[in-house]
């Protein structure tokens, strides 16, 4: 078991969106602790609303394939709205400044739709990831104090991952596929899928795993007041 934790500092900076991982397991004390550490998750009002099903082995290989086999045939059941249209100016500049510097990692062109559409498809695969967890939610309102609550314990879990020598992506796309993944998994329709995460160890010898996507300075995000 791996004991040694990254300082702070280092952990949020050395986290990355993997893409790319080594089939080893974790045991399922490494995955207890991270789901401990991300149990203090802040929330509104303490209310916790995090349904968490994590996925491992025949499981993850059957959902994996549910999810290609969906998309490949043009079936999608999200909970939640996503397009890339839905982005304007300076935020859609970034998504596509993140795919240009992905798909140049691996040496994929532009125009090469059937490579970028492979691509694609390896997010069902997990990345080849050894674990995946699907982040549930109750719906409260217009849910967007939920969904926030949600994203708080996405990066306590990220954060506990690379502090601990793990490796983790959140992926959006782990969320298009709602309504057979709550039939898989046994999940009430009374919970909403956000996105899910896969994690694992890092295949630190993949050309994505040498990508590292640019952060705006502060000051191009915050005002100081005061």
């Amino acid at each position: 078991m791996n004991h040694t934790v990254l300082a702070f500092d280092e952990t949020v900076r050395q986290r990355s969106s993997v893409r790319a991982f080594l089939p080893t397991p974790l045991s399922d004390a490494q995955i207890r602790a991270v789901l401990q550490d991300a149990q203090y998750s802040p929330s509104n009002c303490n209310t916790q609303p995090w349904h968490v099903h994590v996925v491992s082995g025949e499981t993850k290989t059957r959902l994996g394939k549910l999810m290609t086999a969906n998309d490949l045939a043009g079936v999608q059941t999200p909970d939640f709205s996503f397009s890339y249209e839905d982005f304007h100016g300076e935020y859609f500049d970034r998504a596509h400044e993140q795919a240009r510097i992905y798909y140049e990692a691996l040496g994929i062109a532009r125009d090469d739709k059937i490579c970028r559409k492979e691509a694609y498809l390896r997010n069902y695969q997990f990345f080849n990831a050894p674990h995946a967890a699907f982040l549930f939610m109750p719906s409260f309102g217009d849910n967007i104090r939920v969904a926030s609550d949600i994203g708080m314990y996405a990066q306590s879990f990220l954060l506990s991952l690379t502090a601990r020598g793990f490796a983790g992506i959140p992926q959006t796309l782990l969320g298009f596929h709602a309504d057979m993944i709550r039939k898989e998994l046994g999940v009430s329709s009374d919970y909403r899928l956000l996105f899910g995460i896969s994690f694992g160890y890092a295949d630190t010898t993949a050309p994505s795993a040498q990508v590292r996507m640019p952060r705006i300075p502060v000051e191009q995000s915050v005002v100081m007041h005061g």
